[in-house]
């Protein structure tokens, strides 16, 4: 499925306010109600959109800690980064994990209870023999700009 400016308006749209009406959402990508109710489905189908969520401000809940990790590895085959990969997905704290090129191979962005919590989960990956060569944590003091949306507009050239 090729995009056209009018299918990257709604994924524009829904990842800024996934509740928005069908109604409000065809008015704001100027299509009629049931030709935009089609594209969003169409969308769906093809993996565009890949579900909906809320957006919790974790502040709220309580007192929590962000790191920054980056993780460098013994070994570069397949198998060394299948491994590590696959310990680090059950861990419900990694909340992003991107390989990266540079001077390291992973990045990891862990969000816990404190720094007792991470240094425990980083003492359990470390002990189970999955790689890891060495690791540096980057706390997280402040977030001054965290944005929950994709430039797509500027992106696409809409």
């Amino acid at each position: 499925m090729k995009l056209d400016r009018i299918d990257i308006k709604i994924l524009y749209e829904l990842q800024k306010n996934g509740r928005i009406t069908n109604v409000e959402l065809a008015e704001l990508v100027n299509l009629s109600p049931s030709p935009c109710l089609m594209r969003v489905k169409k969308l769906q189908q093809e993996g565009y959109i890949e579900g909906y969520s809320a957006q919790i401000n974790i502040g709220k809940l309580g007192q929590t800690l962000t790191v920054f990790t980056e993780v460098t590895l013994k070994n570069h085959r397949q198998i060394d980064f299948a491994r590590f990969l696959a310990a680090v997905e059950k861990v419900d704290q990694v909340i992003e994990c991107h390989l990266v090129s540079g001077g390291y191979d992973y990045m990891l962005k862990f969000v816990t209870a404190g720094i007792g919590e991470y240094q425990t989960i980083m003492e359990r990956l470390t002990d189970m023999d999955i790689g890891i060569d060495k690791y540096f944590s980057f706390v997280v003091l402040k977030s001054p700009i965290v944005k929950a949306h994709m430039p797509l507009i500027s992106l696409f050239k809409v």
